[in-house]
């Protein structure tokens, strides 16, 4: 058998109630999904913390880094129509 060390990260997302987001809990080691499952499930919700689960191989996952944090977001920064600073929001709207 072999050992934790040479199995893939897994990384789990707990979705606590019906109408929440599923968020990032952990992660953890399992030889495939199946196992990863029922072991995010045994570590991350033994106290019924969650209706839902979801492990996704950590080698799946691509993220920015926070090193590049300025040059990754900064493109965004030129765009202030993105954000409704300029617009007069009618009384008696609720919702927008």
């Amino acid at each position: 058998m072999t050992g934790n060390t040479e199995w893939p990260l897994w990384e789990v997302f707990v979705r606590a109630r019906r109408g929440l987001t599923h968020t990032h809990a952990g992660s953890l080691h399992a030889p495939d999904a199946e196992l990863a499952l029922r072991n995010a499930r045994d570590l991350y919700t033994r106290r019924g913390e969650g209706i839902s689960l979801w492990v996704v191989p950590s080698a799946a996952i691509t993220a920015s880094s926070p090193d590049e944090k300025d040059p990754f977001f900064e493109p965004a920064g030129d765009k202030p129509y993105r954000h409704p600073t300029f617009y007069e929001i009618p009384e008696g709207v609720q919702h927008l």
